[in-house]
C-alpha cells in the first residue's frame, strides 16, 4: 500500500512502485513495456523502474538505483531510458520525490493532437493541478525531451508531451500518481464537451477565487505553486464559451451513444 507522510525503508519504496505500475497497467493507462516510475531516495540515489519490462509485471527486486548522473549504482537490469526526464525534474524541484509517466489514452490523444489541457472547465483540476501544458515534441530517451520539458517543470505538476504523453509528479509516489489519474480524468470530461459541442468555462473572476484558494491549500506546504495566469487556465468572460470554430456544429445523443462514443474515442487513442 502507498502510504504517504513517513520515512520509509528502500524496500517499501520497491513494493509501492510495484503497486503503481500495477495500477497504471490495470486502468490502461501504458501498454506493453511503457511508462516508468521512479522515487528519490536521498540527495544521491533514485529508485527507477527497469527499462524492457511491463510496469504491471514488477517485482521489488527488477528495480534499479541509479545517481544523479543516471548512471547505474545497483540492480540486475537497466534502469528506464528515459531517466534523464525524471533527474531534470529532480534538480528543478527539491520539493518532488516521485516521478510517473505513462501514456493514459484520452489525455495522449489531446498531445497527438497538439491541444494543452489548459481550460478552466473544472474547478476541481484548477484548484488540484492550475492547468496542464503542451511541451513541444522531443524524442523520447535524448536530450531533446528533457529540454522541452525544462520551461515547465518549474510552475507545472503536470505536463502533456506533444505525441508522446504524460508525466506527473509530487511529494510522494501517491501524489505523483493521483495527478495522473487527475490528467486523465480531466481529459475524457474535455473530450465530451467536445462531443457535445460546448464548452462553458469559468470565468476569469472565478479562476483568481480559485488561485487564492490554491495558494492557501498548497501554498502553505512549501513547494512552488503553479501560477495561474491570463492564459492558463484559459477562462471565460462569464458566459458559456463556444469551441473553435471547427468544433461548433451540435448534435444530440442518449446516454448509451455518447458512452460508446467515449469507448470508441479510448480505442482509437490506445490503436494509435
Amino acid at each position: 500500500m502507498v502510504t504517504p507522510g513517513m520515512q520509509k525503508t528502500d524496500d517499501e519504496h520497491r513494493r509501492e512502485i510495484c503497486a503503481v505500475g500495477r495500477w497504471i497497467h490495470q486502468r490502461e493507462y501504458i501498454a506493453s513495456t511503457d511508462g516508468n516510475i521512479s522515487v528519490r531516495l536521498d540527495s544521491q540515489r533514485v529508485l527507477t523502474t527497469p527499462t524492457l519490462m511491463s510496469k504491471g509485471m514488477m517485482e521489488p527486486d527488477d528495480l534499479v538505483i541509479v545517481d544523479y548522473q543516471g548512471n547505474k549504482v545497483a540492480g540486475r537490469r537497466n534502469g528506464s531510458s528515459e531517466i534523464a526526464m525524471h533527474l531534470l525534474i529532480y534538480r528543478r524541484r527539491p520539493d518532488v520525490h516521485a516521478v510517473v509517466h505513462a501514456h493514459p489514452p484520452v489525455a495522449t490523444g489531446y498531445a497527438a493532437a497538439g491541444l494543452a489541457l489548459n481550460q478552466a472547465l473544472i474547478s476541481e483540476v484548477v484548484l488540484a493541478l492550475g492547468c496542464v501544458p503542451l511541451a513541444a515534441y522531443g524524442t523520447p530517451g535524448t536530450p531533446e525531451l528533457s529540454d522541452a520539458l525544462a520551461p515547465l517543470v518549474g510552475h507545472y505538476d503536470a505536463i502533456l508531451m506533444a505525441n508522446h504523453g504524460v508525466v506527473t509528479y509530487g511529494k510522494d509516489l501517491l501524489g505523483a500518481y493521483m495527478r495522473m489519474e487527475t490528467v486523465e480524468h480531466f481529459a475524457r470530461i474535455s473530450l465530451v464537451t467536445h462531443l457535445l459541442g460546448r464548452q462553458t468555462l469559468l470565468s476569469r473572476e472565478e479562476v483568481e477565487k480559485l488561485a487564492e484558494a490554491r495558494q492557501r491549500y498548497f501554498g502553505a506546504a512549501g513547494a512552488p505553486v503553479a501560477p495561474l495566469t491570463e492564459a492558463c487556465p484559459v477562462a471565460a468572460d462569464g458566459r458559456p464559451g463556444p469551441l473553435p470554430e471547427t468544433a461548433r456544429e451540435r448534435f444530440w445523443v442518449t446516454r448509451e451513444e455518447l458512452e460508446a462514443l467515449i469507448d470508441e474515442a479510448v480505442k482509437s487513442a490506445k490503436v494509435r
